[in-house]
């Protein structure tokens, strides 16, 4: 495409040695000046690339200051080879100016230095923001980004998905994370809500017909921030299919995720290929304790709750007791270390023992294992000469957590992860629903419109905290990367499912109205699920806070420092909307 020359002719990176005695007009910024008594130069850098620019005539430089932004005329010459630049592309020629125009000019101190910012502190950063996105690396973060959406885009088009956008204002709902509410200025007291997910669109979608949607669908949940949530919205690879079951679901996630990964990780990175392991939930908590395993680490999580029920050791009796193996004894100092790990986390202590050449065991809690059940926890456990095993104890939810946690750090304290791997899992068979531990009232765990397994038979006749659903998640080393779920599709089983959760059918219409309408016309079975491209980009580029992949994120308590968001409104603002603020 022809563009106007009146500030450019070329972008840095079109210029080549090709060009060499060409006089041409390039445009960018100010990166670096040197002034060498009777010659100067000047780093030009523009979104492509960074050119020397060389000033024999000095007069040039008056005025001009790091981060101007400047056209400048000159004829392209070739470097003295000892002046050759291999780290840039255009390292081996230089361009002599005979002009330079001041197009935007720096009218004070830079609040720092372009290339040093990833080094300063966060809040700085994001109130200036756009002088942090000058900096080639967190440029390349976002080139990055555009590139991933691009090709997600091409693959969904290609294995034909149809992309569709879905409204930003919609209603409130009573389910998941805490809505950011829009009031109406129309409507007195009346409010839209920002979407969550684009949930109930792209299942009523399906009930229209449309056989395969997706979108690159914005969401907005009023949630704190953590290394890899970005307070306030995020972006997912939301899609849906007609006529679908789970393993359908799991074929496109499994095809789009893979192609992505593997255009886009690092050099020298292996990528899970199809099919993914499918782990249950069930499975998950106990073998991993998280229903976000990190495959990578080899280390396995196994249950010896019955057989410490039988042992004369009082403080694992009447709990669920989980364990961790290990090859190989450890120092004094490493298992001093893991206690302070575990009572930092909330534990009692960590037992452990470690089995002898013998296969005796020497450890804390060995006088309390009866001579002829010594072998049995060596069978159950697997144990063999040199190995180490540690003993997790409490209340079965917590036991779970704790022994993922001590997984997690044994596996980084004995360097066991494997390395440049993308190591994907399913997770699946959630429980449909959960008791409330303070109002003891049974609510849903996950989507409240899955589909649940056993359909409406098991709603009518098995006890809610037995029944499974339909949905299943996408992990990749130990990150949720995307949530899905078979869709309820049925009045009937819909009605039902919110009745045991607490609503009745006069709030279903209310809440959910269009889907409740909808699936009294002929709703197709459908499925399917969101990866989250955020995280997808954070992984790929392995970075630890999600911000560093968001051109112009929140920071960390939820406020856009470059443009002062949350603010403050007019009295008249508030008055269209019929708000009053309380003090």
């Amino acid at each position: 495409m022809e563009l106007s020359t009146l500030y450019r002719e070329r972008t840095l990176d079109r210029l080549s040695e090709d060009d060499i005695g060409k006089v041409l007009k390039v445009a960018g910024w100010v990166e670096n000046i040197r002034d060498h008594g009777g010659v100067s130069f000047i780093d030009l850098r523009d979104m492509y690339g960074v050119l020397q620019i060389v000033m024999r005539n000095t007069d040039l430089l008056k005025g001009i200051s790091k981060e101007d932004c400047v056209t400048i005329t000159g004829e392209v010459e070739k470097r003295d080879e000892e002046t050759y630049n291999p780290k840039i592309p255009t390292g081996t020629i230089e361009l002599e100016a005979h002009s330079i125009e001041i197009l935007g000019k720096v009218y004070k101190p830079l609040p720092f230095e372009i290339a040093a910012s990833k080094e300063i502190r966060e809040d700085l950063r994001l109130k200036y923001r756009y002088l942090d996105l000058r900096n080639r690396k967190v440029l390349d973060n976002m080139i990055f980004r555009s590139e991933v959406i691009a090709f997600l885009r091409q693959k969904m088009t290609e294995m034909g998905f149809m992309e569709m956008q879905t409204p930003i204002l919609c209603a409130s709902s009573p389910e998941g994370a805490r809505d950011y509410i829009v009031p109406s200025r129309h409507y007195k007291g009346k409010f839209y809500a920002l979407p969550q997910a684009p949930q109930q669109y792209k299942q009523l979608l399906m009930v229209s017909g449309i056989d395969k949607y997706f979108q690159i669908a914005p969401c907005f949940r009023d949630e704190d921030a953590r290394a890899d949530r970005s307070p306030g919205e995020f972006y997912q690879l939301d899609f849906e299919m007609s006529f679908a079951t789970q393993e359908d679901v799991f074929r496109v996630g499994e095809e789009v995720l893979t192609a992505t990964f593997e255009k886009f990780a690092p050099k020298g990175f292996q990528v899970t290929q199809a099919p993914y392991p499918v782990i249950s939930y069930k499975q998950a908590m106990l073998e991993f304790g998280s229903d976000k395993p990190d495959l990578r680490n080899p280390l396995r999580i196994i249950d010896l709750s019955e057989f410490f029920d039988r042992c004369t050791f009082k403080p694992f009796q009447n709990k669920t007791v989980r364990a961790i193996k290990i090859h190989g004894h450890q120092s004094k100092g490493f298992h001093e270390k893991m206690l302070k790990f575990a009572t930092g986390i909330g534990m009692g202590g960590l037992g452990y023992l470690e089995v002898q050449e013998d296969l005796s065991y020497k450890g804390p809690i060995d006088k309390f294992i009866p001579d002829d059940m010594k072998v049995e926890l060596r069978e159950k456990a697997g144990l063999e000469a040199e190995d180490t095993i540690f003993f997790i104890a409490d209340k079965e939810e917590r036991a779970a957590g704790y022994a993922g946690q001590i997984r997690n750090e044994l596996g980084a304290r004995l360097d066991l992860y494997e390395k440049n791997a993308y190591r994907f899992c399913f997770v699946n068979d959630f429980p449909m629903f959960e008791l409330d531990e303070e109002t003891k009232k049974i609510g849903f765990t996950h989507n409240p419109f899955s589909m649940p397994q056993g359909g409406l038979d098991a709603l009518l006749n098995k006890d809610p905290l037995e029944i499974l659903a339909y949905q299943y998640d996408i992990v990749c080393n130990g990150v949720e990367l995307s949530s899905g779920a078979v869709r309820n599709h049925s009045i009937d089983i819909m009605v039902k499912a919110f009745e045991i959760a607490g609503y009745d059918e006069e709030v279903l219409k209310q809440k959910f109205g269009a889907l409740y309408q909808a699936f009294q016309f002929g709703a197709p079975p459908h499925a399917g699920m969101a990866p989250g491209v955020d995280r997808m980009i954070m992984l790929l580029r392995n970075e630890e806070n999600i911000r560093e992949i968001i051109a112009f994120p929140m920071s960390g308590t939820a406020q856009d420092l470059m443009c002062g968001a949350p603010n403050e409104v007019t009295e008249q603002q508030l008055r269209e909307v019929h708000i009053k603020v309380r003090a």
